[in-house]
Parts: structure tokens; C-alpha cells; sequence
């Protein structure tokens, strides 16, 4: 086996595309997420991944239980090479900016942002007790939202820019110890999270809103992960890499 990868929020949408290209490419992979073992999702992800992979419920915003979603995992799978920091949610309420409350505030950053700086510390400090000779990286899913305003989802758009800071940072900090972190960006990707906004984005994409002329499908990034993982890009550390078929490409 190549490695062993975590991928939250692995068991559907962009975690489950980024799920099956690591399995193909040989890891073992475990998911992670709210959702419980019998959820016909969760068994559904299961069935496909195969014998190579396993799923732990865990909440990416409960902190606490960080070390024995990790110790569970070690024990079950091995040591984590690649953690996949994917799991996210949109803004609960699209509307005014000016009519945010702050529970959905919160509730957003501590999924989005809290939630992964916490699980990717700890996966750090067990990352830097395995040999050196192991590659081993850390990417931080993010969104095109990063850096292009929505302001009818004030609260999205400033946890994925924080999360792309924070991906820089861990970036500065692994680096002296060859472990390569990295940013992905996605632009608009058909998954579940999307699929309220399905026909509103269809029309602006046909209206030449991303150059590619498409959505985007998970594969898409499964198919960016691979090479990270693998050290292709070793010394590229710290990239923030978009995914959004040049959406975010600045155009007169």
C-alpha cells in the first residue's frame, strides 16, 4: 500500500471524489464524518471504496475527540500520510449580509475553520514522529470563495479565506520537516451542497461564467489530490491551487 489517507467529510460530494482516486492510486483510505455508520450514504461510499476503506463518525467540530478518531485510525489502517481536510458547510441562510446572525456565524467557522486547524495540529505533531523518508502532506480543501465576494454568504467566504491562511501557515511551519501542504480551491462543483443552487448556476455557467463551460464533478479533484499526495509537488509547498475550470481567472 502506498499510504494511509484521512479524508473528511469523505462520504460524499468532493471527499468521496477524492476518496476514489486515492483508493485507486492504492492508499488506504478513512472517511470521516457526522454522519452515522447506517446512513444509506455512508454505506453506499463503503461499497464502492472496497476492503481498503473504513469510516469513523466523528464531527469535525468536536476538538475533543481528535486523538481518538486518530488513534482509532492508526490502529485500524497505520500511521496517516495524507490528511485530506475537506468537510464543510455553506451558510445555512443565503440573504443580507447585513442580517447575519452570529450563531450561523459561528456555527460555519467552527466546521470550516476551527474544526480543521485543530485535526490538522494534531495530525502535524503525529506526522513529525514518522520517519523522514515517508512523504506526507496535509491539503486543505477550500473554495474559489477565498478570495471572490459572495455577500450573500458573508460568513462562507471569510472562513475559507482564514482556511487559506491557515493553509500557509502549516505550510511554513511542516516544511523544514519535508511534509508538504497544499491548498485546493474548487470553483462551482456539482455536489449535494450545491444542488439547491443547481439551476441558478447552470444558467450562468451557459452564460460563460466559468470558461470551461462546465460544472465541475468531484473527480476533478480527486484527480489534483493524487499527485500531492504522492510527492509530485513536494517542493511546492504552500501552493494554493484552483480547481474551478478558470473561474476565478480575473477577465475584462
Amino acid at each position: 500500500m502506498t499510504g494511509t489517507a484521512l479524508v473528511t467529510g469523505g462520504q460524499q460530494g468532493i471527499g468521496f471524489g477524492v476518496a476514489r482516486a486515492l483508493i485507486a492510486a492504492g492508499y488506504k483510505v478513512a472517511l470521516a464524518s457526522r454522519s452515522a455508520l447506517d446512513k444509506p450514504v455512508v454505506k453506499a461510499a463503503l461499497a464502492e471504496l472496497g476492503p481498503n476503506a473504513i469510516y469513523v463518525q466523528h464531527d469535525v467540530s468536536d476538538i475533543d475527540h481528535v486523538p481518538a478518531l486518530l488513534d482509532q485510525i492508526e490502529a485500524d489502517l497505520g500511521p496517516i500520510t495524507a490528511l485530506i481536510n475537506n468537510a464543510g458547510v455553506g451558510a445555512p441562510v443565503r440573504g443580507d449580509m447585513l442580517d447575519l446572525k452570529p450563531e450561523n456565524w459561528d456555527f460555519v467557522q467552527n466546521i470550516n475553520l476551527r474544526g480543521p486547524f485543530f485535526l490538522a495540529q494534531e495530525v502535524a505533531r503525529r506526522m513529525l514522529k514518522q520517519p523522514q523518508e515517508t512523504y506526507r502532506s496535509i491539503t486543505f480543501v477550500t473554495s474559489v470563495s477565498a478570495t471572490m465576494v459572495s455577500i450573500e454568504r458573508a460568513e462562507y467566504c471569510v472562513s475559507k479565506a482564514a482556511a487559506a491562511m491557515m493553509a500557509q501557515l502549516f505550510a511554513v511551519r511542516m516544511a523544514p520537516h519535508g511534509i508538504g501542504v497544499f491548498e485546493l480551491r474548487p470553483g462551482i462543483i456539482a455536489t449535494e451542497m450545491t444542488a439547491g443552487v443547481r439551476d441558478k448556476y447552470t444558467d450562468r455557467i451557459e452564460g460563460g461564467l466559468v470558461p470551461a463551460a462546465r460544472w465541475g464533478e468531484p473527480e476533478d479533484i480527486g484527480s489534483v489530490v493524487v499527485p500531492l499526495v504522492q510527492g509530485q509537488m513536494h517542493f511546492a509547498t504552500g501552493a494554493a491551487i484552483p480547481v474551478d475550470g478558470g473561474l476565478s481567472i480575473s477577465r475584462l
